[in-house]
């Protein structure tokens, strides 16, 4: 498979586990969408690592440092660095894991990851 190929194999991915996350939040489980929201994030993250650098991130520690290097390198992907820690430690660690989903800004969290995606993936097709 080319690497084009797998990068918007893994974007259909992000968005597929976002609207797992959107349907989740409407039955009323919180955590669980969270999860969904934060996996979909990842799942973009590893999109556009694959995509600018060519090496698919084997673990979330990876995937984290692939993004902070971006960020570091790119103006637009600085962007997304942010984003990418205020889910993993919100959505991934204070929701899912500890259960303190209560906020409102959990669920707006989980509804902007599309917005997330969609950034990542203009910025993997360079259309940013």
């Amino acid at each position: 498979m080319l690497a084009v190929d797998r990068v918007r194999e893994i974007f259909a991915d992000a968005r597929a586990m976002q609207g797992g996350a959107l349907e989740r939040l409407v039955a009323g489980d919180v955590r669980d969408a969270a999860e969904k929201a934060w996996c979909a994030t990842k799942r973009a993250t590893d999109a556009l690592i694959l995509a600018c650098t060519g090496e698919l991130p084997e673990t979330t520690g990876m995937t984290s440092t692939g993004i902070r290097l971006l960020g570091e390198r790119n103006r637009a992907a600085e962007n997304l660095v942010g984003r990418y820690y205020t889910r993993i430690g919100h959505l991934h660690g204070e929701c899912f894991y500890e259960g303190r989903c209560a906020s409102q800004d959990t669920e707006r969290r989980i509804r902007e990851t599309i917005d997330y995606i969609s950034d990542a993936e203009s910025l993997a097709f360079g259309e940013s």
